[in-house]
């Protein structure tokens, strides 16, 4: 019996040494797993925060419709549908656009937290960090897909040497072009929208070309208060009295020296 069990007492310790054996390694691959799955979610994290969709050729885009669009609308008194890819509802970064507030030269301010930055582009950044909830993400708000449209690389590239033209792209530029100007301003909803239908073609499609030499906002743009004038109506304004007063006392000093003359040529 001794004998018996003193045998089996190596068989005991081998089994329990493999049952620890699997636990260690089960330990093992559910720490890895574990990991494995923070790592996604992390990944899966940052993805989701990834707009893929370009903010300052989203600017550019809103500056352009605002500048060479919008005055003629508003003349007009037509109103945008929100179906239009320009309007203001079909711009994901809008709502944060209007929370900027350009306090000074180097400051800028969070309109939703009140936070400051020195400059536009860490104003930016804070809003892709903290407020990124507040982004209406959707393939169809991004405004910068109709910058080949709105010419967007002609005012970012105003300055630099003129590019070679890409036939096939102008071609795709001025169908996606013309493609706004009917689903924007269908023809059959009255005579503004015929009227602004012709008047986008002009604007913005026609210069969608490899041939001749159109360039695009043929119509012009909003009217801008000339600075320099203004001051000097301003400036003339208030000088104005003050050379009427300055003539008034001359005349009234000159007519007092004749009255003086006379009461001294009767004494």
């Amino acid at each position: 019996m001794g004998r018996a069990t003193a045998a089996a007492t190596p068989l005991v310790l081998f089994f329990i040494l493999l049952l620890l054996d699997a636990c260690l390694a089960g330990l093992i691959d559910s720490d890895r797993a574990s990991s494995a799955a923070t790592r996604t979610l992390k990944q899966s994290e940052e993805h989701a925060n990834e707009v893929h969709c370009s903010r300052e050729r989203s600017r550019v885009a809103w500056e352009i419709i605002q500048e060479y669009l919008m005055p003629f609308v508003e003349q007009e008194t037509y109103q945008i549908s929100s179906t239009c890819r320009l309007h203001s509802e079909n711009d994901m970064f809008r709502d944060q656009e209007d929370h900027k507030i350009h306090v000074d030269v180097n400051e800028w301010s969070c309109g939703y937290c009140k936070k400051t930055f020195r400059a536009e582009k860490y104003l930016d950044k804070h809003f892709d960090n903290r407020h990124y909830n507040l982004l209406n993400v959707n393939d169809s708000k991004c405004l910068a897909d109709l910058c080949g449209a709105l010419h967007c690389d002609f005012i970012i590239n105003s300055k630099s040497a003129k590019t070679k033209c890409n036939p096939a792209s102008a071609a795709r530029n001025h169908h996606l072009c013309e493609s706004l100007a009917d689903k924007c301003f269908p023809v059959s909803q009255g005579t503004s929208a015929s009227r602004l239908h012709e008047f986008f073609l002009r604007q913005f499609c026609d210069a969608h070309t490899c041939t001749g030499n159109k360039k695009p906002f043929a119509k012009g743009g909003k009217k801008h208060t000339n600075i320099f004038y203004l001051a000097i109506s301003i400036l003339t304004l208030m000088l104005l009295p003050l050379f009427y007063l300055i003539i008034y006392l001359s005349q009234s000093d000159l007519k007092g020296k004749q009255e003086l003359k006379r009461i001294k040529k009767k004494g």
